[in-house]
């Protein structure tokens, strides 16, 4: 019998280019071969919001993992099939302590099924400023000016500040939940990221998986959140511009993501 396998991609740096699109071949290869039944999905820091619009040209029909394994989910519907969220006192511990250090974070939660993301427009960095002005659509943007956890279901932090702020933060927090320090690959603008303790790209695959009834998984991957996707993979691929921490990680490197690397491998190894 043949091995049912389940191929799942990173986004940014990996399956889109650096102008933050997919280039026509990347879509017309992934489609053709999800007609003839491959298993396709993502895994990404994004929400759904953005991923859906980034990807809407992909016939995806496979479950999805968004915001670093936080959730997995139906990228049409919305159905979140998998989730993880904090508790109240983890969420309001974390918020005290980021507000101590004078860094104010955007808040991602549910209220009455609904996604908001919550921030203070007085209060943010410039960082954080400049991302949300670029979003000023975006229907889950709820500006606030007192925060306050209780009504909500929070299941995300992001903070985008100073360095020398969020480090030592990143230090704090890393052995009690789950973080994420980078560079953004597009801004150049330092990002903290803080999330459930069980929420990892590694632990969605893992469920995605045995949710598929998948006998193996491969996937792709361009930055060191993806080392423990890769370390859960059976077989796991870095695009050549990927970080070079992740690719000691790698079964092997392939063509960038500027050259439909990923897409390009699908099609010879499909």
């Amino acid at each position: 019998m043949k091995e049912k396998i389940l191929y799942i991609s990173d986004l940014d740096g990996t399956l889109l280019k650096n102008d933050v699109a997919l280039s026509d071949f990347t879509v017309n290869t992934i489609n053709s071969l999800i007609k003839k039944g491959m298993l396709f999905s993502f895994a990404t820091a994004r929400s759904r919001y953005t991923s859906s619009e980034l990807t809407s040209r992909l016939g995806i029909n496979t479950p999805v993992i968004i915001y670093n394994g936080t959730f997995v989910c139906n990228i049409k519907t919305g159905k979140r099939l998998i989730s993880n969220n904090f508790s109240k006192d983890d969420a309001q511990k974390i918020l005290d302590r980021l507000l101590k250090n004078g860094v104010h974070p955007m808040i991602h939660a549910f209220l009455e099924d609904k996604e908001k993301y919550l921030f203070n427009e007085k209060m943010m960095s410039e960082a954080m400023a400049d991302f949300q002005s670029k979003r000023k659509t975006d229907e889950r943007r709820t500006p606030i000016d007192v925060y306050e956890i209780e009504p909500y279901d929070v299941f995300y932090f992001t903070c985008i500040d100073e360095e020398e702020k969020l480090y030592p933060l990143f230090l704090e927090f890393k052995d009690e939940f789950q973080c994420l320090y980078t560079k953004d690959i597009y801004s150049g603008d330092y990002w903290l990221e803080i999330l459930p303790n069980r929420a990892t790209k590694a632990s969605a695959v893992r469920e995605l998986k045995g949710l598929l009834e998948c006998d193996k998984v491969i996937c792709f991957g361009d930055g060191t959140n993806d080392i423990a996707m890769f370390q859960e993979a059976d077989e796991a691929y870095a695009v050549s511009n990927a970080h070079s921490e992740l690719k000691k990680y790698a079964t092997s490197v392939i063509d960038s993501n500027e050259n439909d690397g990923v897409a390009n491998w699908l099609l010879k190894n499909y």
